[in-house]
């Protein structure tokens, strides 16, 4: 029974990995499975590389290629802030902001503001 899910899941890793067309949607989605299965590290180098595949500027990007690296720099900022490395998360939720303004996104800003400051004020009271 094992062997069997096992099986199912590499040949669902399979069609992630070789079933895109699209270079950075293929990472992006790997990125995702890596997340969902707790594999943090794993997500964040998928969530970087999808970025690193788009154009650097905006003003280049399609629509849909504009909306996928906006959603790999919030999801990137999500697993940053699940490692605790919150410096990291502001930037990518910025950068998220500035690529994607919406309520969700400014939310996450300020979210990731105030738990920095949380942070900061915890080190300072430790020395």
């Amino acid at each position: 029974m094992i062997k069997r899910y096992r099986n199912f899941f590499f040949v669902i890793l399979c069609l992630f990995a070789f079933g895109c067309k699209d270079e950075p949607q293929r990472h992006f989605n790997l990125g995702n499975w890596y997340y969902q299965k707790g594999l943090i590290d794993d997500a964040i180098l998928e969530y970087r590389e999808a970025i690193r595949l788009y154009p650097i500027e905006v003003r280049m990007m399609k629509r849909d290629e504009l909306d996928m690296a906006a959603k790999a720099h919030y999801n990137l900022a999500i697993a940053y802030s699940k490692k605790g490395w919150y410096d990291y998360a502001l930037k990518e939720a910025e950068t998220t902001f500035d690529m994607w303004p919406t309520k969700e996104n400014y939310e996450m800003v300020e979210l990731l503001k105030k738990r920095r400051g949380l942070e900061r004020l915890n080190i300072e009271t430790e020395t």
